[in-house]
């Protein structure tokens, strides 16, 4: 049944236009939520109310996605949303990497942080994150040398620019499990699209990442013939995360 505490709190999720997912309302039964509204004082409820009726401007982008995620959140997380101490914002969880070989995996177990290179370590999110991926984004460039300052000041382009690489393939692991199988890279080649940023792709199907689990994403190549030396790989994952 619907508590009395869990329905007052929705004044503290005023920024949600899904706050309802947070507390189980979301298919609730009428009889259990008549209930609660019954035992909060006339303040309460009337505020309670006006909430669930009128729930404010929708949402967008990828706010609006991971909005309607909110239950497969973990408990701890949606906890953090209900009570203020976590909040929505947007970011994008990036890693580069150097075409060495034919396999390049973009986040590896003992991989740290370091600025310019990746924001964060032994790819998975830090406590109390979780990322839903509304897109990825992936990019090319040739370094000076294989020297992390040239490395960082690289010019990522656009992957016409490296056959090889367009004609390759990748895939999206969260904890082993397949979230994007196989798919040719050639999705990536945005150049002459209007309003799409360069090597974006947005997901038709958004993925919940959270923090406790491994974030593998491989990039497969057949052929290396044309890739210069000390090119690297640019990945990012873009969407809404949960942060303090």
């Amino acid at each position: 049944m619907l508590g009395m505490e869990g329905l007052g709190s929705l004044a503290a999720l005023d920024e949600y236009n899904n706050a309802g997912a947070l507390f189980g309302l979301d298919g609730a039964e009428g009889e259990a939520l008549l209930g609660a509204l019954r035992r909060m004082n006339p303040i309460q409820r009337q505020r309670t109310v006006n909430k669930l009726a009128s729930p404010g401007p929708r949402s967008k982008g990828s706010r609006a996605e991971m909005e309607k995620h909110f239950n497969e959140l973990p408990d701890y997380i949606q906890n953090g949303l209900k009570d203020g101490t976590l909040r929505l914002a947007d970011t994008m969880i990036y890693s580069i990497k150097p075409v060495t070989s034919r396999t390049i995996k973009m986040w590896e177990t003992q991989d740290d942080r370091e600025v310019g290179l990746r924001n964060i370590s032994n790819a998975k999110l830090p406590k109390n994150q979780a990322l839903l991926v509304s897109g990825i984004m992936l990019l090319a460039g040739t370094a000076a040398d294989a020297t992390k300052d040239k490395v960082v000041a690289t010019d990522f382009k656009a992957l016409e620019n490296f056959p090889a690489i367009v004609n390759g393939e990748f895939n999206l692991k969260a904890n082993k499990k397949q979230l994007i199988p196989e798919t040719s890279i050639a999705i990536f080649k945005t150049q002459n699209f209007h309003y799409v940023p360069i090597g974006y792709y947005k997901l038709s199907n958004p993925r919940l990442v959270t923090d406790d689990i491994l974030i593998e994403l491989t990039v497969e190549l057949g052929s290396q013939e044309g890739i210069p030396a000390n090119t690297y790989i640019y990945c990012a994952l873009h969407g809404t995360i949960t942060t303090p």
